[in-house]
């Protein structure tokens, strides 16, 4: 699962509906797998990124390079835009699991495919 995917993910466990997101990694097993870099798409997802989010995430994963907000310059800035792309499209989450701060909920990850669904009684 990309990192791109885990920044709009929620939970949705019954009455969870506060402090849902973002989910919390945990034994989180990474790779980074190569991706054409996009500069127009990734320029196109700046407005869509819950940055604080994924900053956040990336010191949870041990990625510490990013920066607090997104530069005043981030659609010229190349340098910044190939950071991002290694972040959110190249950075995958194989295996694992993300839990709810809220309701502690766990969403396991195999083989990069997160299970967001929810039992019956939990809807």
């Amino acid at each position: 699962m990309r990192l791109i995917t885990h920044n709009m993910l929620q939970c949705h466990a019954k009455n969870c509906n506060v402090n849902n997101f973002p989910l919390r990694f945990e034994n989180a097993e990474v790779e980074l797998i190569e991706a054409d870099f996009n500069p127009e798409f990734l320029i196109n997802m700046l407005p869509k990124l819950e940055w604080n989010a994924l900053a956040t995430t990336a010191v949870q994963l041990g990625i510490a390079n990013v920066p607090a907000q997104i530069p005043d310059n981030a659609a010229e800035n190349e340098e910044f835009l190939k950071a991002l792309h290694g972040l959110i499209l190249e950075t995958h989450v194989q295996q694992g699991q993300m839990v709810c701060n809220n309701c502690q909920h766990v969403y396991k990850i195999t083989n990069g495919i997160p299970n967001m669904l929810l039992g019956e009684h939990e809807i």
